[in-house]
């Protein structure tokens, strides 16, 4: 496991780097965020945002949106994988949210949890994203990251949220997440990290290891 001082120089080093890291989904409120995370399932970010930039413009809230209909809905994100189901469980959420929260995307986990299609994951990152809170939504990228290079170890996301948690300095926490994702998503990566390019590659169990294994 990464010692912890040597987790302080870890993020120092991706702070220098990208002081401000900001989602890659594409939104202009709390509610677009919400939506964009939702189709953002099994998904990319890039062809989330080809369709929300044709969305949006026609259902940026949650009447509009329920005014289009399923069939209308499905039809603008077509492109994207799993889309009748996310469509419905969209659909669903809207409905709670005129219901229930006068349109607005509601800031408590609990809250979140209770929509359709939302699960500790998608929570995790609209409270981080959309209200600042110091959450850790672990993905597919971070769940990697953290276990090869020592920030956390873990069999589930949960594990390793936990960890990170307890291990990441609170001066970090507010940005950890786009961090750690962009980091496992461009030099990280799952086949062939790009250590020779990788800023953080002197404090990792990763790069460590393999040192070792070429000595012997």
């Amino acid at each position: 496991m990464m010692k912890r001082d040597l987790i302080t120089l870890f993020f120092e080093t991706l702070e220098q780097a990208n002081p401000n890291p900001r989602t890659e989904l594409e939104y202009s409120s709390d509610f677009e965020l919400l939506c964009a995370v939702l189709l953002s399932a099994q998904a990319t970010d890039i062809g989330v945002n080809k369709a929300t930039k044709i969305l949006f413009p026609v259902a940026n809230t949650p009447q509009k949106m329920l005014d289009m209909g399923l069939e209308g809905l499905e039809e603008h994100i077509k492109t994207i994988g799993l889309y009748k189901s996310k469509a419905r469980h969209l659909l669903q959420t809207c409905e709670i949210l005129v219901s229930e929260h006068n349109g607005c995307v509601p800031r408590t986990r609990e809250l979140l949890e209770a929509l359709p299609g939302v699960g500790r994951k998608t929570a995790n990152v609209i409270l981080n994203v959309a209200f600042n809170e110091p959450t850790m939504a672990v993905d597919t990228h971070i769940f990697r990251v953290s276990n090869r290079v020592g920030l956390a170890k873990g069999k589930t996301p949960l594990a390793v949220e936990l960890q990170l948690l307890k291990r990441i300095p609170a001066r970090f926490m507010q940005h950890a997440h786009n961090w750690l994702i962009l980091h496992g998503r461009y030099i990280c990566k799952a086949r062939s990290p790009d250590c020779k390019s990788c800023q953080v590659s002197s404090y990792c169990d990763y790069k460590a290891k393999n040192l070792l294994k070429k000595s012997k």
